[in-house]
């Protein structure tokens, strides 16, 4: 199955409500994607790392997740600067570095690092399983659960068809290359996967139908909420709309 260190542990985010998760986790995301103003994005990601904090995650895969977001992040850096226009704010031989670009680059490394900490502490500590029932306790459209939770589900399965397919073809004296063999090969696997998975989830479907399966999940585990979830809501509702002052008292003053 798909790894979830994150999922079980003694903190006191773990014991939420599930449903209170999700929607604190999607308004402050929307909040802080939304902000323009460095400065929120900046008080954004001290509160997520705060509530990461709080969660007590583990460190070796906290690093390793934190470690693939700094590469996509790394590029940014790499590119953006050199490539957007606007006032120069140095030169590296031919290349120059803009003032605006740096300046984008920087908003984005804080909103990108804070919408991660806050999935983390927020939605991470929950199994995916428990994602899926929060999402139709919260109204999502059943196909939507749906799709989530076989995604999940199957996603290793397809990972481990792939990867049976593509030792039977080394062990046949496939070696990969940067040549069209190769490019042709990749394709002819990569399209057996997909039949293979379409004829699986056909015989998986129909064998949940003989089971009575009618479009819904049906879970004799119930949510409730209390007085501890109501107060956590309230806090993070605070400190988003202490965000959100941050923003736009920095936009009419900046207006001013």
């Amino acid at each position: 199955m798909i790894d979830e260190p994150f999922s079980a542990g003694p903190s006191f985010l773990h014991t939420l409500d599930p449903r209170f998760r999700l929607v604190m986790a999607t308004i402050f995301s929307l909040t802080v994607a939304l902000a323009r103003r460095p400065e929120t994005a900046l008080a954004g990601l001290f509160c997520a790392a705060l509530l990461l904090g709080l969660s007590r995650p583990p460190v070796p895969p906290l690093m390793r997740r934190t470690a693939a977001v700094s590469m996509f992040l790394f590029f940014l850096w790499a590119v953006v600067p050199l490539t957007m226009p606007g006032e120069t704010l140095t030169a590296i031989g031919p290349l120059t570095v803009s003032r605006e670009g740096v300046a984008l680059v920087w908003l984005v490394t804080l909103k990108a690092n804070a919408i991660f900490f806050a999935f983390l502490a927020l939605v991470a500590t929950m199994d995916s399983a428990t994602i899926g029932q929060a999402l139709d306790r919260l109204g999502a459209p059943p196909r939507l659960v749906f799709l989530f939770l076989f995604t999940y589900r199957y996603l290793h399965v397809l990972t481990g068809e792939w990867q049976r397919l593509l030792t039977a073809a080394k062990l046949r004296g496939f070696i990969p290359r940067t040549n069209m063999h190769t490019y042709r090969t990749l394709g002819f696997l990569f399209g057996m996967v997909l039949v293979r998975a379409f004829d699986r989830s056909e015989r998986v479907y129909q064998a949940m139908l003989l089971r009575g399966f009618t479009g819904r999940f049906r879970t004799v585990r119930r949510f409730a909420a209390r007085s501890r979830d109501a107060a956590a809501a309230a806090c993070f509702l605070g400190l988003t709309a202490g965000l959100l002052t941050v923003e736009f008292m920095g936009m009419g003053a900046a207006s001013v």
